[in-house]
Formats: structure tokens, sequence, C-alpha cells
């Protein structure tokens, strides 16, 4: 946020926009649980959230939320110890670089991606025209947030954010994404069960969560609605462009680039050690294609895992995508995909090994080995999760080990 994405935007089936609510004798539709749904993302018991409801819809009937509204909107819903558990452990801040971007841009989803990025070049485009922010750019929030729109999130929001207002943490800021989120069905933008998202109450194709709705959405098509939640995402484009460019979005100039820094370098790193382009051209910091890295005024230097590995020099507007959200992997990951999304490479430098000695492709391989012995590494894309260590964990278990969990040079050559 200040509380950005989280303000703005947070992560993760489609929904559909209604021109209003259930009225005129007809029966209310009732949100209800997806099924599909874990056990901790469905209504459970707790006579603590039932009071603080009961004391939220004085204060909101106070400030203009109507009693029919109250009802119709909260009918079905209820309290989620899942996405308590969820704000606590969110991706973006508890992973490596490297774990990161393979989680959010591995190639099978630069190649969907590319596809989805060229079936909408004509709406990103028209939105970039207006707004300024490039198409690349918005089309790789797309792909952070929803995966190109396929994955809107099921959660209902009335839930998620009455329960992360009630737990008080950030209580006031989710508070205040209730209310916007009962504007949102009193003004018959959308029924409550239309009102599905992440766990932390983020919508549509970009993942607007009810405050950056209520204060950026956009008709861009003109067909009278605000439409984020249709399967035709260019609304939400334009919402997103217009965020970031209220933001201070600078036209025409790039979030950053990849670069090297020579042996030795002992520059500066870190977003609050800014430098000129000819003084960090001065240190020996090139741009990592061999190209001219663009003037952009000042700029500072990200090497998140260490110098050696990629390293970024990023600009004014990599700030601002750190506005959607907080996290430098987050607006490193959104760079990174945009430039894939246009064609471009993987990153030119290696992570080199972790902390257990293992290149990525031996992490997938570990993972592969112990799946085809009987324990279930899950997907095989070398980012270590709970699914890899109950494997290790069953493995070490079956062989007489001892049972750390934890992969290891040794476990792989077993496994190979």
């Amino acid at each position: 946020m200040t509380f950005s994405r989280r303000h703005m935007i947070l992560t993760s089936a489609a929904t559909f926009l209604a021109g209003c609510g259930a009225g005129g004798g007809t029966a209310p539709v009732v949100a209800r649980p997806d099924p599909a749904l874990e056990a901790g993302l469905r209504p459970q018991p707790n006579a603590s959230y039932d009071a603080w409801v009961a004391a939220f819809k004085t204060r909101a009937q106070a400030r203009g939320i109507s009693a029919s509204t109250l009802n119709r909107a909260f009918r079905g819903q209820g309290f989620l110890p899942g996405v308590i558990e969820r704000d606590r452990n969110q991706t973006e801040f508890k992973r490596s670089l490297e774990d990161y971007l393979n989680i959010v841009a591995p190639e099978e989803k630069v190649v969907f991606g590319r596809r989805s990025f060229a079936a909408q070049s004509r709406a990103l485009a028209q939105v970039e025209a207006r707004y300024g922010v490039p198409a690349d750019i918005l089309g790789s929030i797309w792909g952070m947030e929803s995966y190109f729109g396929t994955k809107r999130g099921k959660i209902p929001v009335i839930s998620a954010t009455s329960t992360l207002a009630w737990e008080g943490r950030r209580g006031r800021f989710f508070e205040s994404n209730l209310m916007d989120a009962l504007r949102i069905v009193q003004t018959g933008d959308a029924r409550p069960d239309q009102l599905l998202g992440s766990w932390a109450g983020a919508m549509g194709h970009t993942q607007l969560i009810p405050n950056a709705y209520q204060e950026h959405a956009v008709d861009f098509d003109g067909d009278g609605k605000r439409d984020i939640w249709s399967n035709n995402p260019i609304d939400a484009f334009a919402t997103t462009a217009r965020f970031l460019s209220k933001a201070g979005w600078r036209r025409g100039q790039i979030w950053g680039l990849e670069v090297t820094t020579p042996s030795g370098f002992d520059g500066p790193t870190g977003r609050k050690a800014k430098k000129s382009v000819a003084q960090w051209q001065a240190l020996g910091v090139r741009a990592a294609n061999g190209g001219r890295i663009p003037d952009h005024s000042s700029a500072a230097l990200l090497a998140p895992m260490g110098l050696g590995r990629p390293s970024f020099l990023v600009f004014h507007n990599f700030n601002m995508i750190l506005r959607y959200n907080p996290s430098e992997n987050y607006g490193i990951g959104v760079g990174y995909l945009a430039g894939r999304l246009i064609g471009g490479g993987p990153l030119r430098a290696g992570f080199g090994p972790d902390k257990y000695g293992l290149v990525l492709s031996e992490r997938k391989a570990l993972q592969n080995g112990l799946t085809q012995r009987g324990f279930d590494a899950g997907k095989a894309d070398g980012v270590f999760g709970k699914k890899t260590e109950a494997a290790i964990r069953g493995f070490q278990r079956a062989n007489g080990l001892a049972e750390t969990g934890e992969p290891s040079r040794q476990l792989l050559g077993m496994l190979g």
C-alpha cells in the first residue's frame, strides 16, 4: 500500500456484473461458498466475529448504507479463518526473487500470456493511448493478478473484508474496503454473489479492492457499466492504467532494466541509494543486453539476491508499480513478465546455487525423483514448499534417514 496493492489491488471462475441487486419481489440471490474452496475459506462459527458484524452494521447505517443492503450483502457470508492465514504468509514478501519468478512467470505462463496479450492488443493499445501506461505493463499486471483473466478469485468479498476487519491487524483499512463493497451493492454495480475475488477482497481481471474500484473504476467501453468482472477486461485495464497514471506514471519512460556490475563493484544498492545514469555508468554498470541505458533522471540499483546474480537499474516508474503492490519482488516480476510478453528472453544472469547447493534444474530433478518414487512433491517447478518438504520427509522416513525435510546433494544423488 502506502499500503498499495492491498490499498488498491492485491492477488489471485469468472464473475459477471449485474446492473442491479435483487429486488422487486424477486427472491434474493444468496452468496454461497464454492464447495471447491478449502474449509478455511468457507464460513465458520465465530461469536466474536458475529458481534463485530452487528456493531459494524450500526456504523454502516450511520454512513448511509441501508438496512436492506446490509441484509442482502451479509446473507450467506461469515468468518473465514483462511484469509487471515494468507494475510500473514504473502508469497511476494517471503520468497527469494528466483522462487518468486518461477511461481509468477514460468515458461508455460509466458507462452499462454503471449497469446492472451495478442488477443487483447487492440484494447491495451487504446488504454495506453489514453493514459500513457504501456500495454506490456498492463498486460503483465493482468497476468500477475489473475493469470490473464482465468483466475479472478472465488472467495466472497464481503466475508473476506469483514473477517480481516474483525481480525484487526489492519482493521481500519479492511473496514473501509468492506464499506465500499457495500456501496457497490447499494448502487447496483454488482450483486453480493458476484463480489468474488482473492483472500483480501481484490476483484476482477486486475484484482481491484473495493476502495480502488470506488476511486478509479472506468467505463472505458461506454456501455454504462464500470465492469471489471465480465469476460471483457477493457474496463479493468483502463482502471489500472488510470490508477497508475494518477499515482504519477511518466509516459514514455521504462520501469527499469537488467544490468551487470563489474567484478569488485562496491557501489550502493537499494531503492534509497539513487544516482544519475551517468554516475552508474562511471561505476561500471552496463545494460545486460549490451544496449543503451536510457536516461530517466535518477535510478537505483537493486540486487535482491546479491551482486553477481540478476541485478536491475530501476527508475521512477518502478516505484509507481510498487504503489500497486509494495513488494520489490512484485515490481521486478511485473517488469520481467512485461518484457517476456513482447518477445524478450529470460534473465541473462543466473541465480546460481541455493543455500543447499542446488541450482534450479537440480531442484526440479529432485522433485521429479521424489514423485517417481511415490512421494508426491507436487509440480516440478524447482520451488520448495510444504508439499516438497513433506515428500522429502516421507522419503527419509522410508529409508531410515533423519527426517529433516531439507533437500541436499546427497538426497539428489539417492534419487538419481
